[in-house]
Order: structure tokens, then sequence, then C-alpha cells
């Protein structure tokens, strides 16, 4: 198995730019796992698929407004923080400052003891011209700033430590004062409505990225499920941006999965063994849901066990027996990614290429704002 066997060629044309216009109309490939059997659906036609004694597991974490832009504090040029994972380790959070791993723009001149101001002007653009155009400039005085701490350890892209603080009363309040939902790259010049990078269940702001698998679904779409006798529980795992990076080494086992942290609750655990019990089954909500409900069963006790903000760093690919997931609802993922191996070891990779042979002929919509895939 090398990296390359799970490269296709991408038509740029098809990576959508924008949502679905309903969550739940978008297109739906289906596959029958063992044998790679196709079928072309909408999305709300998961209801069909899904039986009376199913559960549905979904990750519930929100994306953090985590793309700051702003300034160096010295010279007034423009810089930019993306926030990766919070590090409470360093020191004390406070209601002013919390230190963070970040990726920094430009990365050879923010080096240890840069700073990094945020004003309210830098979050809206269009706030930011108008007051350039009238001569006004920017406020005076930033409403955050980061300061550059230290390179991260063992870092692979060039991570930074960086201390946030501001003087307003709340670190939070800052954020989504200065912050903008840090789409992925290949999503460009999006301008619409951000809440359409979030799921309806999600709840506490985590992730850097958003677990785009539960983006189809709707308030509307889960209680009709639910009324047909389906569960629907969470897991919460902080989704980081390394989850969607292309492997950059041609075996996979050489690649260097980082650890993000999950929850599992009792409650959920207690709902997978009851279906488990009647035969019912576990259908995970996207790979942050697998990755969690698999970094959750104990080797030694051969259980599932409940969770409480532990660290995983596993890495699925072909070859790995699961132990809880019974079904998959996934997106479109990008070629050489960790993402690609996991879905084609819950199938087999000649059975995923053939489907995103298919996806790709048929014009469907591919990675975080496109069309989805139920492997089941």
């Amino acid at each position: 198995m090398t990296t390359s066997d799970f490269d296709y060629d991408l038509p740029p044309e098809l990576i959508a730019q924008t949502p679905h216009p309903d969550r739940d109309g978008c297109k739906m490939l289906v596959m029958k796992r063992e044998n790679g059997s196709l079928q072309d659906r909408i999305f709300r036609d998961i209801y069909d698929y899904l039986k009376p004694g199913d559960l549905l597991v979904a990750n519930e974490t929100r994306v953090i407004p985590a793309r700051l832009l702003g300034s160096k504090h010295e010279t007034g040029g423009a810089a930019e923080v993306l926030l990766l994972r919070e590090r409470f380790d360093v020191e004390p959070k406070t209601d002013a400052s919390a230190v963070w791993e970040a990726l920094v723009k430009p990365g050879r001149r923010l080096k240890p003891g840069a700073v990094v101001d945020f004003f309210a002007s830098d979050a809206d653009t269009d706030a930011k011209a108008d007051a350039e155009s009238e001569g006004k400039g920017k406020d005076t005085t930033p409403l955050m700033q980061a300061e550059i701490l230290d390179w991260v350890e063992d870092a692979q892209k060039g991570e930074r430590l960086v201390r946030l603080t501001t003087p307003l009363s709340s670190l939070d309040d800052a954020l989504h004062q200065v912050g903008h939902t840090p789409l992925p790259p290949y999503i460009k010049n999006y301008q619409g409505d951000e809440e359409l990078y979030q799921t309806v269940f999600s709840r506490e702001e985590k992730s850097a990225a958003a677990p785009t698998a539960g983006l189809h679904f709707t308030p509307e779409l889960i209680a009709r499920l639910k009324e047909k006798g389906v569960g629907f529980e969470t897991v919460h795992l902080e989704v980081g941006l390394d989850t969607f990076r292309v492997v950059d080494v041609e075996d996979p086992h050489e690649h260097q999965m980082h650890t993000e942290y999950y929850s599992v609750p009792q409650k959920t655990v207690d709902a997978i063994l009851e279906t488990k019990k009647h035969g019912g089954r576990v259908i995970a909500v996207g790979t942050t849901s697998v990755r969690s409900l698999e970094s959750a069963w104990d080797k030694e006790s051969n259980q599932l066990l409940a969770r409480d903000r532990q660290t995983t760093d596993l890495f699925i690919f072909p070859g790995y027996e699961f132990k809880v997931v019974d079904a998959l609802i996934t997106n479109f993922h990008v070629p050489r990614s960790t993402l690609m191996m996991l879905v084609s070891a819950f199938s087999s990779r000649d059975n995923v290429m053939k489907a995103y042979r298919h996806a790709i002929k048929r014009k469907y919509r591919l990675l975080s704002f496109g069309d989805a895939m139920f492997l089941y």
C-alpha cells in the first residue's frame, strides 16, 4: 500500500464553492461496502436506508472563528493567525488570555516576541474599505493581540505557540468580533452565511474545521428519523486541520497523525450497546465520529468505554478492523488524504476509487461543501 494508491484526478470545477441551497437536497452516492454496488440518490433519501433500531452518531462540535486577520504591531504589515488547538498545559486560561497552537503568515517574520494586533475593521473588509476611503483608518486600540511565544515542539508545518490577550471582558467575545470561520483553502471567496459551515446540532465551539458530513442534516430530517425509531447521539471531537491534509510521504505507515481531543459520553456508549444488543446498526456521521468511536474501544477489556476529553492519533487505513461502526455517512475527500484511506478501509480501495470515478462522471459536487456518500 502506497499513498499514490489513494490519488485521483480532482476536477477543480467540481470542488463545491458554496453549500447546497437545501442542506438535505444534495446528491448522495449510496455504496454497499461489501461489493461496491452504487445508487444515485438525494441525501434526504437516507430515510429509506435507515431502520428502526439503528443509531446515528454525530460529532457535535462547532467551528471556532479561528482565522484572524490582523497587522504586525511594529510595522503595520498584514499578518494572519489560524488557531489550531488550545494549550491548557502551557499556562492557565483566563477570561482575557489563552495560549493556542497556530499557523501564522508570514511565517518567516513572525518569530518569538512578535505581536499581531487585531481590530474590528480587520474582521469586516467592507467596513475597513469604507473607513479607508473616508480617511478614517482603523481604531487605534486593538480588540485582541497575539504574542508569538515559541515554535511548537516537533511541529511538521511550522506551527507557533501564541498567547491571545484582550482588553475586553471576554476573550470569546473578542474572537467573535475579529475572527472569521476558517473555510478550507480550496473554497475561494465565499461570501455567504458562515453558519452554513456549522451543523444544525453543533454545540460547543472547539473545532478548527467542520465535521462536514453532518452539514447535510436538517432539524426536520432528524425529527423524521427519530419518529421512525432511529436513535441520534453525539460524540465530541475537536477537529484539527491535519485531518484534511494530504499525506506527503509515499509510505502511509510513516505519516504522523497529530493528536485531537475527543469525548464519548456514557449516554452514547449506552445507546450503542443497546443498539448492538437488538441487532441495530451504529451509523457514524462523518470520519471524525468514526475516529472517536473506534478510539474509545478498549483493546484490553474488549469493550467500548466512555471518554472525557482524551487524546487520539488513531490512523485508520485498509486492514483496520472496525469494532464499533457498521455504516458511514461521509463527504468526498481530498486525494492522498488520511480520509481517503479511512473510507477505503471501511470498504476497499478498489470500491472507493470506482465510486469516486462514478461521482466525477456524474458531476457530483466534491469536498467540504459538496455532496455525500453513504456506505453500508
